[in-house]
């Protein structure tokens, strides 16, 4: 162990290291999508596989995660997470075809579950003053690893067109996203290494009787008092109730558990339905919409990893000061201005096709020129009427073709307004919902049900995330950017009058604190 480190912040850093792989495992496929697909010859439905192949294996592992972790350990799984992460990277890298790719995507989805066992491990082993802050160290690392990943795959790229002798014996400039994905076995392979280090979970040691390796791991992790303080908790909260296996998989009619897994559910939907993933996964096509052009969406799609890593930090020094539910209510507020700021510089634009476009597209294509003249004088006030009337009078291909051109050049709006609404939400998410979520969900469990309502809970906030991913391009042609955009504030207003109204405040409490104030309230 390292000695310049308190041992909680120690292993919480190894810990974490799987919320890096997990960031950049999400997001590389970004930049590789294009070179598989030309690979590959993908249609439109395979390449949405392709890019979703992982939330499928995450919806699944989060139903079991729980009750494994439970079974054989928090650190054990965490083995097992850091190997399957290890396993898909070489096997996306390698993968002949698209079906044997998708398979090692979606074996890299199953591990996706380290999302609700690091932060369970992490609150395990972390004082009471400092949890908030350790769990968000996970966090922490997932956006930074969403960051890394969009700067590796830009060198990889750069590499690819290099005149070098060695780039071309490698194989760089012809299989540059074999490159992208076979990059996430370096960090796996670490972690897979440095788990072996870490110990056991104390409260998990002490529900499976192993009281003294547990008494052993609390005393290395904590001062004399808080470790007698500790052991002295945890022994009186599974004294009052060891729950039998039958039990625990019936948790949710135990009255004791209603109000913390309405709590868990709230947020869970509320951290994804308010449009985080929308965000960062659409950002470049949000940002086209606001007509800045194909490059400038790129470079401020950039901007906003940035600034989600900034304000990720500032939730990890105020969470244990300010408080869980300050944070929450601080951060909704934000959602809602930012949203609102959105929808409003959306609802003000208006599109009208200019000459000079026309005149570009005649030196490409003389008969999409003639098609468009029709447009030339003609003012929109609504994108989805003017998008509408492209599709009516293009052909498909065509309108796929020209339609980035023909709306940067049409649409007359306040840009950075947008921009600035978007950097503001992605903070006001950073600073709140991101780190509080997990921070909380780590919390408000007893000791014997823990894994399992995280699981619960996590499935719950998957399938979220997956709808609202999957409704996005529907709502942007249907709705219109101004209409989605105000809905998410909407269910932001109705997230903010639900944390206002039922959530407690767990900030410098320890976990058997927070349970007796829950049962508390459920005898009332």
């Amino acid at each position: 162990m390292n000695k310049a480190l308190s041992p909680s912040l120690y292993y919480t850093l190894i810990v974490s290291l799987g919320g890096f792989i997990f960031g950049f495992d999400a997001s590389v496929i970004s930049g590789a999508i294009g070179f598989i697909d030309a690979e590959f010859s993908l249609s439109d439905w395979q390449q949405g596989f392709v890019v979703s192949s992982p939330t499928l294996g995450a919806l699944i592992a989060m139903f079991f995660a729980g009750a494994i972790s439970d079974a054989i350990g928090r650190r054990k799984a965490l083995i097992i997470v850091a190997f399957l992460y290890m396993l898909s990277a070489a096997c996306s890298a390698l993968a002949p075809n698209f079906e044997l790719l998708v398979l090692a995507r979606f074996i890299g989805g199953i591990a996706f579950c380290s999302l609700i066992i690091a932060p369970l491990y992490i609150s395990e082993i972390s004082a009471p003053e400092n949890r908030g802050k350790m769990v968000s160290v996970n966090q922490l690392n997932i956006v930074v690893g969403l960051a890394l990943s969009y700067f590796t795959n830009y060198y990889l790229l750069q590499l690819s067109a290099s005149d070098a002798a060695w780039v071309a014996q490698l194989g760089l400039d012809s299989h540059t996203w074999r490159y992208m994905l076979g990059l996430e076995l370096l960090p796996a392979i670490a972690w897979f290494g440095l788990l072996f280090t870490v110990p056991r979970s104390p409260r998990w040691l002490m529900l499976k009787g192993h009281r003294q390796e547990a008494q052993a791991v609390i005393e290395q992790l904590f001062n004399e008092s808080q470790a007698q303080q500790l052991v002295k908790e945890i022994t009186t909260s599974l004294s009052e109730k060891s729950w039998p296996l039958k039990e625990r998989l019936g948790f949710l009619t135990a009255k004791a558990m209603r109000f913390p897994l309405v709590i868990g559910v709230i947020i869970a939907i509320a951290q994804q339905v308010t449009g985080i993933n929308v965000i960062f996964f659409y950002a470049p096509t949000i940002f086209e919409q606001s007509g800045v052009g194909t490059n400038a969406a790129f470079m401020q799609a950039v901007l906003i990893g940035i600034v989600n890593v900034v304000f990720t930090i500032v939730a990890m020094f105020t969470i244990d000061k300010w408080g869980r539910k300050p944070l929450l209510v601080v951060g909704l507020v934000g959602v809602i201005i930012s949203m609102s700021i959105c929808a409003y510089g959306f609802k003000q634009a208006t599109y009208q096709l200019p000459s000079s476009a026309i005149a570009k597209i005649n030196q490409q294509n003389p008969l999409v020129a003639t098609q468009l003249s029709a447009f030339e004088n003609k003012v929109f006030t609504s994108d989805v009427s003017f998008k509408r009337a492209l599709q009516n009078a293009l052909e498909d291909d065509q309108y796929d073709t020209y339609q980035p051109l023909l709306l940067s050049s049409s649409i007359s709006m306040n840009a950075p307004l947008v921009l600035f609404g978007i950097i503001a939400f992605v903070a006001s998410f950073a600073v709140s919902l991101g780190p509080v979520m997990w921070a909380m969900l780590a919390e408000i469990f007893p000791n014997q049900t823990r894994a399992l309502a995280i699981s619960l809970v996590g499935v719950i906030n998957s399938l979220t995330s997956f709808l609202v991913q999957f409704v996005f391009p529907w709502e942007l042609a249907n709705f219109g950017a101004a209409l989605t955009f105000a809905i998410y504030g909407g269910f932001a207003i109705v997230s903010l009058i639900l944390v206002a109204k039922f959530f407690p405040e767990t900030k410098g409490r320890t976990l058997e604190q927070i349970t007796e104030g829950f049962e508390r309230f459920a005898t009332k």
